[in-house]
């Protein structure tokens, strides 16, 4: 098997999942609760997050195969969701809004704050574009990131503050957004 490592493509495709992922737009969530459960395993839910991550990379395309979804439609569909996403970050408006937890184990923080629709959508969008290798040391790069967020979370929201993490969650809305264009335009063409 020939490897295509390319810089470009890892940073890109780290980028898309930073901005998808948004665990700095999520601290406010994660300390509400640590707040509330006490203690959050950060080891745990990142470890987890990657392994949702890394498996749907590879086993999303056969789950769109068996209900006859090819991967450019999925791409576009992508395109949209993460357009949505960008809207939400960029306008501080709720499109969707999942029930509030009952306690912080790997089901609330690895599934779905990390590896959500929106990133795994992301991943198959971003796997339509860019080679596997280059994808999963993207995830792998997000990971270390989301274990130090998770693990510093308090720190950070002393550090930046209220303001700080909006404006943050701004300008990584605005990218997405642009990411989003770039992949409905690379991608609807294929359709037709």
């Amino acid at each position: 098997m020939e490897l295509h490592f390319d810089l470009r493509e890892v940073a890109t495709a780290t980028m898309v999942l930073f901005a998808v992922i948004d665990i700095l737009g999520s601290v406010p969530i994660i300390i509400g609760l640590r707040k509330k459960v006490g203690h959050i395993q950060s080891e745990k839910a990142s470890i987890v997050s990657s392994i949702i991550m890394v498996s749907f990379l590879f086993v999303g395309d056969e789950i769109l195969n068996l209900i006859g979804i090819d991967v450019y439609s999925f791409a576009v569909a992508g395109a949209f969701i993460i357009f949505f996403l960008a809207i939400e970050m960029i306008l501080g408006v709720t499109l969707y809004k999942e029930d509030e937890p009952e306690s912080a184990s790997i089901v609330p923080i690895a599934f779905p704050l990390i590896a959500g629709a929106g990133t795994l959508t992301a991943l198959l969008s971003l796997r339509a574009e860019y080679h596997v290798e280059n994808i999963i040391i993207a995830i792998f790069v997000n990971t270390i990131f989301v274990y130090i967020v998770l693990k510093s979370s308090k720190r950070i929201e002393r550090v930046l503050g209220k303001n700080g993490l909006n404006i943050i969650r701004k300008v990584f809305g605005v990218i997405l957004l642009a990411i989003a264009v770039k992949l409905f335009a690379a991608n609807i063409n294929e359709l037709f």
